[in-house]
C-alpha cells in the first residue's frame, strides 16, 4: 500500500509562484503513473495535470496550460507541481494520486487513481 503526502500549499498573491510537492512511500515511483487534482468548497474535485509512469507523456487541464507543470524525480520519490501567475480561480485543495501503470499512459479521472494524498491548501489572494 502506497501513501501520498502533499506539501508547500500557503497563501500566495495573485501573479505569484508555489511548488507544491507530493512524496510516496511504501512502493517504487517509477512504477506509477501520477497526477494532481484540486478541490475548492461546493464543487467537485478536478483535474490538473498528469504524467505517465516514465515521464514522457504529459496532459494539463486548458485552465492551467502554461501555467503550471508537473515533474517528478523517482530516485526521490518526489513528484511536483510548479504553479506560476496564479490566479485566484486556483485556490483550492490540491491533491496529488498515483496509481500502478505499465502502459505508459497518463490518466486524468478522479476514479482512475488508486492511492491519494490528504491535500493541501492554496490561497490565492488579492
Amino acid at each position: 500500500q502506497v501513501q501520498l503526502a502533499e506539501s508547500g500549499g500557503g497563501v500566495v498573491q495573485v501573479g505569484g509562484s508555489l511548488r507544491l510537492s507530493c512524496a510516496a512511500s511504501g512502493r517504487i515511483l517509477s512504477t506509477y503513473a501520477v497526477g494532481w487534482f484540486r478541490q475548492a468548497p461546493g464543487k467537485q474535485r478536478e483535474f490538473v495535470a498528469a504524467l505517465s509512469r516514465s515521464g514522457g507523456s504529459i496532459y494539463y487541464e486548458d485552465s492551467v496550460k502554461g501555467r503550471v507543470t508537473i515533474s517528478r524525480d523517482n530516485a526521490k520519490n518526489l513528484v511536483y507541481l510548479q504553479m506560476n501567475s496564479l490566479k485566484p480561480e486556483d485556490t483550492a485543495v490540491y491533491y496529488c494520486a498515483g496509481r500502478r501503470d505499465y502502459s505508459g499512459r497518463y490518466f486524468v479521472g478522479v476514479s482512475e487513481y488508486e492511492y491519494w494524498g490528504q491535500g493541501t491548501q492554496v490561497t490565492v489572494s488579492s
